[in-house]
C-alpha cells in the first residue's frame, strides 16, 4: 500500500500535458508522477527535468541512458525504478542481448569497454558513500567527453531522486513495468517488493 495515493491523471491539466512524454518512454504515466501531483509544481518541475536529462544529445543514447538508470536503481535497491528503467531501455531499442544480460554488464561481451566504464560510473555514483574516484574518472575520460559525462550524471542524479521517492512512497507499480521487470530481471530475483 503506497504511503500517498496517486491522483487521477486528469488532476492537473499542465501535468497531464507534460506527462504525455511518458507514453513514449513507458507506455503509461507513472504512478510516481501521479503522486507528485499533490503538489503540481513538483510534478511539472520533475517532468521538465526528466525531459532535459533524457534528451538524446548524441552518443549517450536514449536506450543507454535507461541502462545507466537501471544500474543506479539496482545499486539503491529500488525495484520500481529497476523495472521502469529496463522497460524504457527496451522501448528505446536496447539490444536484446544487453537487456537479457544487464546483470553481467562487467563481463558479458554484449557490452563494450566504454559502456562498462559508464555503467561502473553509475554504480559508483549511486553508492553511499559515493565511490567515484580517480580510476573511474580516468576510465570515463578514455571513452567519453565532458558533456557526455554530464548527461550520464544527470541520469544518475535523476534516478537518485526517483529511487528515494518511489521506495519511500512504496509507489504502486504499473502492470507494464511489472511485465518488463519479470521478463528481464526476474531470473535474478526481481519482484514487486513493496510496490504492489
Amino acid at each position: 500500500m503506497p504511503l500517498v495515493t496517486p491522483l487521477s491523471p486528469d488532476h492537473d491539466t499542465e501535468t497531464k500535458q507534460l506527462a504525455e512524454f511518458f507514453n513514449e518512454t513507458l507506455g503509461f504515466c507513472p504512478n510516481s508522477v501521479l503522486t507528485m501531483q499533490h503538489r503540481p509544481a513538483i510534478s511539472k518541475a520533475f517532468i521538465n527535468l526528466n525531459k532535459a536529462v533524457m534528451a538524446n544529445e548524441g552518443r549517450v543514447t536514449s536506450s543507454f541512458k535507461r541502462m545507466i538508470a537501471w544500474v543506479s536503481s539496482n545499486a539503491t535497491g529500488c525495484r520500481y525504478c529497476q523495472a521502469h528503467a529496463i522497460r524504457a531501455a527496451e522501448r528505446y531499442g536496447a539490444e536484446q542481448e544487453q537487456l537479457d544480460n544487464i546483470w553481467e554488464y562487467r563481463t558479458h561481451p554484449a557490452f563494450s569497454e566504454a559502456e562498462r566504464a559508464a555503467l561502473d560510473f553509475s554504480l559508483a555514483a549511486s553508492q553511499v558513500p559515493n565511490a567515484v574516484d580517480g580510476e573511474i574518472k580516468e576510465r570515463l575520460y578514455k571513452y567519453w567527453n565532458e558533456g557526455e559525462i554530464v548527461e550520464m550524471l544527470g541520469v544518475i542524479s535523476l534516478f537518485g531522486y526517483l529511487n528515494r521517492w518511489n521506495d519511500s512512497m512504496g509507489t504502486s507499480i504499473e502492470e507494464g513495468a511489472v511485465e518488463s521487470g519479470e521478463q528481464y530481471l526476474g531470473k535474478h530475483g526481481w519482484n514487486k517488493g513493496k510496490h504492489i
